[in-house]
Order: C-alpha cells, then structure tokens, then sequence
C-alpha cells in the first residue's frame, strides 16, 4: 500500500478498495447471499433481516444457519411469517445458531408477523421514525415495536437499541442492504422511502480497526459513539454514500488482515 499523505489521497486509497469489494464475487463468500436466493421484496427483507440477526462468529456457520432457516421457513418466508399456523412453529425449536436458540427463532417469526399485519412491514416502520441525517433512532423505536407485543425477555438481546449505546451493526448491515442504491448488484436498493445518506456503517471488530489505522476512528469501543465518530468521517468522504466505504474497510480488515 502507498503512504497515504492527506484526506484526498485516502479518499482515493478508500475509493479504489470500495471498486474492488463491491462486486458480484463479494456475493459469494457473504451472508448477502442469502437474501440474494429471493425476488420477491418481502422474501428479501425477511431473509435479510432474519440472516443479519444471526451474522456474528464465522461467516461460514452464519450462511450455513442462515440456509436452514430458509429451509425451516419452507424457502417461502413472507408467506411463513403471514400465514403459518401455531402448529408450524414447533418445527423451528431445533434451530440454534450460538446464543440465538429455537425459541428465539419462534418469537422473531411472530414479531414479524406483528410487524407485517400492524405496521405495514419492516420498511415502513424504519422509514416512519427515521431522520433526515441517520436512523439510529429509527432502529430503537424498531425496537420497541417488535417487542410490544407478548415476547421472551431473552429475545430482546438479539435487536439491538443504539439509543442504549450499541453500534448495531447487525441491523445497519441489513438496511445498507435494504437501502444502498449498488449499481454492482451486491447490495438491493429496494427500499426506496429511504435514502442511502442517512445509512450508518456496520461497525465491528475488523471495520473498526482498520479505521483506527487509517484515521478515521479514535475511540477504543465499537459503541454508538464510535459509530458516529465514523460514520462523520465517512460522510465527508460520500456524503450521499457514506456506507460504501463498509466493503473498503470490511476488505482490509477480513481479506488483506490489514
């Protein structure tokens, strides 16, 4: 890698990364392949979604798990979540993918139902509370409706509230899925009420310390904090497409061990 001497040259050192991970061939070896099995928006929003909860450990037990789920939902998930009886639902208690067990998958199904039935799906309730500059906000109230009806308390532990300090970035993985207008076909852009400028990176272990090296993050923790941090250093690089800089940095830090 050159030294990168000013913000332009790592602008354009970012730039270059970001055309080369953000590409058809990241499909492959991601968790985005899951959601990339379906045409139908609703099937690609619930398997995204469902596929994003599980995304953490290794990414090849993430997709593996993700696949079975698909199976356990009979690959038609919008109808699953819509239409299946009590009875469906014992089906699903074998699955376990670490802390996320059977009962939680069973919660998130009637959660999505509730969401489907007395919200108008997921895209509205992220877009009804989002902000013209982020969504964090957006994600907590999420949160709220998710769970207002009956739940487990251990379920909860599986969404993420940003207003309690969580970088959530499993969620925001999923809406720059959803959201992030991708001329590559990686991500889906299908979420049109909202707009990729108001998308915060998904902030993990390797994202973040490849921003620490580069600059663009001083804070330690991976919190919500840092993830503001990040995401305003990110915006002056792409204002109106700050999160492509997620395939950079997740490239660096998972494929180059920067």
């Amino acid at each position: 890698m050159a030294k990168i001497v000013s913000k332009q040259d790592l602008k354009d050192f970012l730039d270059s990364k970001v055309e080369q991970y953000n590409h058809p061939r990241f499909i492959e070896s991601d968790p985005i392949q899951i959601p990339h099995l379906y045409s139908k928006k609703q099937d690609i929003e619930i398997a995204g979604f469902l596929t994003a909860t599980i995304a953490w450990g290794n990414r090849k037990s993430i997709i593996n798990n993700a696949n079975k789920m698909m199976q356990l939902l009979d690959h038609s998930p919008y109808a699953f979540i819509t239409q299946h009886q009590e009875s469906d639902l014992e089906a699903l208690l074998p699955f376990v993918h670490r802390t996320f067990n059977g009962e939680d998958f069973i919660q998130f199904v009637q959660s999505l139902q509730h969401i489907y039935k007395n919200h108008d799906g997921l895209e509205a309730v992220f877009a009804k509370h989002a902000e013209t500059d982020s969504i964090q906000k957006a994600i907590h109230q999420f949160k709220h409706n998710f769970f207002e009806i009956a739940h487990l308390p251990r379920t909860q532990k599986h969404v993420s509230d940003p207003l309690k300090n969580s970088a959530a970035k499993r969620i925001n993985m999923f809406l720059r899925w959803m959201v992030r207008q991708d001329a590559n076909g990686v991500d889906f852009g299908i979420w049109k009420s909202l707009s990729p400028a108001q998308l915060s990176c998904p902030l993990d272990v390797h994202s973040g310390n490849v921003a620490r090296k580069l600059g663009l993050l001083k804070r330690k923790q991976n919190d919500a904090k840092a993830l503001l941090e990040l995401d305003t250093a990110l915006r002056k690089m792409d204002k109106s497409d700050p999160v492509k800089y997620d395939f950079a940095l997740f490239g660096l830090g998972v494929f180059e061990g920067f």
